[in-house]
């Protein structure tokens, strides 16, 4: 039997951990074809059927199962080999890749990617935008931005924003035909523009908080979105209550294209997080990243999302996303 190549077996395990050949061949870069031709050959090589395919799946026999489970802690030995010689180089260097959350992106991820890179003009960055809380691991991220109370237990994370609360806004337009609620329950006879989380498929709820009181609202409305940005559009349009975290509206309420309503009631979410896998030694990108977060954030306050009056102005992605949908009901006002 021929020697097996190192490439070969980078090629199997790339399409067993994303059953997939065509996202594959995109992370390793190579074309559909090849990627092909690659699993064939090494299957033809073993003598045995490593994958099942059909037109709409892939998954693995148990003889793949067996041969990534013994090649997996290799591949990894193989590459914190390659990673353990930036340490002779006079600058780190490699690829970085990273998830972030779509409001960071939009809002807060421009000053700290462009800090980076002017710092680390030699590492690279590949930037996913995901709402869906995909698992990094699998997906071979190094790391993720996103909400602390959607981060995996077995995570290693660092704060990158403090805090900030979600509150109810409407435009003057909109109030000046519905009389302003003067207690939560009140938005139980508004307009709501709802919110449906990607991560779950779940509508987000409406929590306040005031004092030591808790309550969570049963809103409805006309209007279903599943980004944000289009949420705080459809506020600034008129069309009804949003709820939204302060740094997104706050530069509205400054300039009145929003009113806040029931002052003192708020809802505090954990922050914004920087997690990685919980591995002993992080690649090279990832540790000088972790530590440019953490001198990074001893000098930056939530007013690098805050200042986003223009769209995109502190951003790395437009403010509307071809993955965003919109969901519009019979109004019943």
């Amino acid at each position: 039997m021929a020697r097996v190549q190192l490439s070969e077996l980078s090629a199997f395990a790339a399409v067993a951990d994303s059953l997939s050949f065509t996202k594959a061949a995109a992370y390793l870069g190579c074309s559909l074809p090849t990627i092909s031709q690659t699993i064939k050959s090494l299957e033809e090589r073993l003598d045995v059927r490593l994958f099942n395919r059909t037109t709409r799946s892939v998954a693995l026999t148990e003889a793949g199962e067996r041969l990534l489970a013994e090649i997996q802690p290799i591949l990894e030995r193989v590459d914190q080999a390659i990673e353990s010689i930036n340490a002779f180089r006079d600058k780190p260097m490699g690829t970085l890749r990273l998830t972030v959350s779509r409001v960071f992106a939009v809002r807060g991820l421009g000053p700290l990617i462009r800090s980076f890179l002017a710092e680390y003009p030699d590492i690279h960055i590949e930037l996913a935008v995901d709402d869906t809380n995909s698992d990094i691991v699998r997906n071979r991220f190094d790391a993720g931005i996103r909400s602390g109370h959607r981060v995996e237990r077995d995570m290693k994370v660092i704060r990158v924003f403090d805090e900030c609360s979600f509150v109810a806004v409407a435009a003057p337009g909109y109030l000046a035909a519905h009389p302003a609620p003067a207690v939560p329950e009140d938005l139980q006879a508004h307009n709501c523009i709802r919110h449906r989380v990607p991560a779950d498929d779940t509508l987000q709820p409406w929590i306040f908080e005031q004092g030591g009181e808790r309550t969570e609202i049963a809103v409805d409305g006309s209007l279903i979105v599943n980004d944000f940005d289009l949420a705080l559009n459809a506020a600034l349009d008129g069309i009804g209550v949003a709820y939204l975290v302060e740094p997104m509206i706050e530069p509205h309420l400054a300039e009145g294209r929003l009113m806040r309503l029931l002052p003192g009631w708020s809802y505090a979410t954990p922050g914004l997080f920087l997690y990685h896998p919980s591995r002993r030694q992080p690649p090279m990108p990832l540790q000088v990243f972790l530590d440019f977060v953490k001198r990074w954030r001893s000098g930056v306050t939530l007013d690098a999302m805050t200042r986003a009056a223009d769209y995109g102005a502190h951003g790395l992605v437009a403010a509307t996303s071809h993955r965003t949908s919109i969901h519009v009901e019979p109004n019943r006002r």
